[in-house]
């Protein structure tokens, strides 16, 4: 059963904007975020100029995905003056180093590889590395003290603000029956699973925490009405230039899972006009999302 954390963020000049030290109760890893504007001041920051790994992110400006870069280097500040100078796309940096002396140049070898991949399976960013760094071999104790600090990092990353980490669809629920009913387990796997057709194409679909997630291989309509918002018809566009939309014989299919912010906008986007989620996405039983999500509160 998963258990809480608590996370303890220092807001260097008391502003959300500037730089933050971040630390996980009982973790030995820490973090600091900084934009890039203030790089001169990590100088005063020893922490910055450890080994560790870094993520250097774009500001999210539009629907599409911004870059990001993944790195790590045995002392992070000197890193990051080089990318300052060849480096031009990135506005914020996230540093991760520790407060004992114990990552070895093995160590954080072994940590870029697995966040890269991580990153990599989530498609949340555009990765601005090549290929996935080999993973360093590491004895069995330390690939699992690493993996635990890999897990650390998402977890502060994602109060950070930066969700690269997170995987868009859970793998399984992540509530046992001993938290939940049955009956409130079996409605919050269907919203996990969750189609829609129209014209002969098929949509998937699920509700996540974050808003509603279209599934790969999802089959949309090619033309749209005059009732589809404005701001999905440029969106589709965007996703059509980016390849995470590719056209095929009469309709068009979703190449990544995509994140909406509701079920009517991914209703929208496949069916080409104003379209009510609740009522479009079904279970595989018939039911539609508003009927499931009536049976969630009556439940609750």
């Amino acid at each position: 059963m998963p258990v809480g954390k608590s996370i303890r963020i220092y807001l260097a000049d008391a502003t959300v904007t500037g730089i933050r030290y971040a630390e996980l109760v009982n973790w030995t890893g820490q973090g600091i975020a900084c934009p890039r504007s203030r790089l001169s001041e990590l100088a005063k920051w020893p922490e910055a100029s450890k080994p560790g790994v870094y993520f250097l992110f774009e500001s999210r400006l539009s629907d599409t995905k911004s870059l990001a870069y993944i790195g790590e280097s045995e002392n992070v500040l000197e890193r990051l003056t080089t990318h300052d100078r060849n480096k031009e796309f990135w506005s914020e940096v996230v540093i991760f180093t520790s407060k004992d002396e114990n990552l070895t140049k093995a160590h954080i070898k072994y940590l870029e590889s697995a966040l890269v991949s991580l990153s990599k399976d989530a498609a949340r960013y555009k990765l601005e590395n090549g290929n996935t760094p080999s993973q360093s071999s590491l004895p069995r104790a330390d690939r699992d003290a690493m993996q635990e600090f890999v897990e650390n990092i998402r977890m502060v990353l994602g109060v950070l603000g930066h969700t690269i980490l997170e995987p868009l669809l859970p793998s399984s629920s992540s509530e046992s029956v001993t938290e939940m009913t049955h009956a409130q387990a079996d409605t919050s796997n269907q919203l996990l699973d969750l189609s829609f057709m129209i014209g002969g194409l098929l949509a998937k679909g699920a509700v996540t925490d974050e808003g509603f997630v279209l599934k790969k291989g999802s089959q949309l309509v090619k033309s749209h009405s005059d009732s589809m918002p404005n701001r999905l018809v440029s969106l589709k566009a965007q996703l059509l230039t980016d390849g995470m939309l590719q056209e095929q014989l009469g309709y068009f299919y979703v190449t990544g899972d995509l994140l909406l912010s509701s079920s009517s906008y991914a209703a929208a986007m496949v069916a080409g006009t104003a379209r009510s989620g609740p009522q479009s996405w079904k279970n595989v039983n018939g039911q539609t999302l508003k009927q499931l999500e009536d049976m969630s509160l009556q439940d609750a």
